[in-house]
């Protein structure tokens, strides 16, 4: 199981950007999918999730109304669309896939939001 998250990089505070996580080696369409953040000094923390059977969304309140995230089972790819970026969003992003019996993580993509 391989998962690559792409899309990060330096934007100023209220601006936007949209990671992708890419998924191989899984049923993607029956899998879970969450991204988590680790921001400098701080442990990881979960951002967003979809779930597979009716594409349900849950967000943590730190960006609940700013990200969303959503799925393209054709791509087997999940995006998060953050908006409205605050310097204390800068983290690791990673994405990470449950299968029903266990997590699989990539590597993550940095996003540094400055002021």
């Amino acid at each position: 199981v391989q998962l690559q998250a792409s899309g990060g990089g330096l934007v100023q505070a209220g601006g936007s950007l949209r990671l992708s996580c890419a998924v191989s080696g899984l049923t993607f369409g029956n899998s879970a999918i969450a991204w988590f953040r680790q921001a400098p000094g701080k442990e990881r923390e979960g951002v967003a999730c979809i779930v597979s059977d009716n594409d349900d969304t849950v967000y943590s309140d730190s960006v609940k109304g700013r990200f969303t995230i959503s799925r393209d089972n054709a791509k087997n790819t999940v995006y998060l669309q953050m908006n409205s970026l605050k310097t204390e969003d800068t983290a690791v992003y990673y994405c990470a896939a449950y299968d029903g019996s266990r997590w699989y993580s990539g590597q993550g993509t940095l996003v540094t939001v400055s002021s």
